[in-house]
């Protein structure tokens, strides 16, 4: 069985030395997985290609180093989803890093499954470099589920780590609308979960260390800058089924509806909305979320 490791990179050089040592340790401590790591150069100007290239003539694992303008992480990673040859897949920023067992765990992950024809992903664990859980854990190992209904109905918080099934990963991309570059991966996830489903393990495979010019640190400034995505996604949850989402993340979901609707300066936002209630909640909120949208806008300005 092949893993190919999808990394996209921007100026990030002096981070890649520790995720190529933890995937060099996990490929000596897991035989049975062949390993390929795909990178690619989402326009950086500092020596990451240097740094790449000397990686690669030390032979120790298949490297495929490739580059494009600035385009933003969605559009590399839609790049390396084509190029890669593994049976599973996982996509690993260039500020994470593997747990020493990963692999040896992904693989055991797989053997529980036996049958892996409608499973998407496997969701593990993600630790942060203290060793904490960077959410709360499943209800069991093994469980079934999909990514909607773990976040917007059993209550499951946190970032977790998707080693993808590559068979159905390549059917789907992340979809980014002209001219932004980023959308949050549960767009991807929420389309892949109305064909198939996940299975999660109450095991940590990936750490992780936030960057103060990361995505996950500037979220509002990625708000402003990729409405129409963010737009289409709250506006494609409708499509989920929403029967036993809790209440407070239907408040979520209406909220952030709304201040997309605003942002994005959509003429027909209520009709829209999918669903009886739904849209009697939108109108309820509609009027009072688009004032205190635009007040935010202004104080940010």
């Amino acid at each position: 069985m092949k893993i190919s490791i999808l990394t996209a990179t921007y100026n990030r050089a002096k981070l890649l030395d520790r995720l190529y040592t933890s995937i060099i340790v996990n490929n000596n401590n897991c035989e049975e997985l062949e390993t390929e790591w795909l990178i690619m150069d989402d326009g950086s100007t500092d020596n990451t290609k240097r740094i790449v290239g000397e990686y690669i003539k030390e032979g120790i694992i298949d490297i495929k180093y490739y580059n494009q303008e600035n385009k933003g992480k969605m559009t590399a990673i839609n790049e390396l989803v084509k190029k890669s040859t593994g049976d599973i897949m996982v996509e690993c920023d260039s500020d994470d890093y593997f747990t020493e067992d990963a692999f040896n765990i992904i693989l055991s992950s797989i053997r529980q499954c036996k049958d892996m024809g409608n499973v998407y992903a496997l969701v593990f664990l993600k630790y942060d470099q203290d060793g904490n859980n960077m959410g709360n854990e499943f209800f069991e190992d093994n469980y079934e589920s999909t990514m909607f209904d773990l976040y917007f109905k059993e209550n499951i918080t946190g970032e977790k780590a998707l080693v993808f099934n590559s068979n159905i990963r390549k059917q789907f991309e992340y979809e980014v609308e002209d001219g932004e570059k980023f959308i949050t991966e549960a767009r991807l996830h929420h389309k892949m979960d109305l064909e198939y489903v996940v299975r999660c393990f109450n095991k940590p495979i990936m750490i992780c260390e936030y960057q103060k010019e990361g995505y996950s640190k500037n979220i509002n400034k990625l708000f402003l800058e990729n409405p129409q995505g963010y737009y289409n996604y709250f506006k494609e949850i409708f499509d989920q089924d929403m029967h036993g989402v809790t209440s407070k993340k239907r408040m979520y979901i209406y909220k952030h509806y709304i201040l997309f609707s605003v942002l994005t300066k959509q003429k027909h936002a209520i009709k829209n909305v999918k669903g009886i209630l739904n849209r009697i909640m939108v109108t309820i909120l509609y009027i009072p979320g688009k004032i205190v949208t635009k007040l935010r806008i202004r104080d940010n300005k």
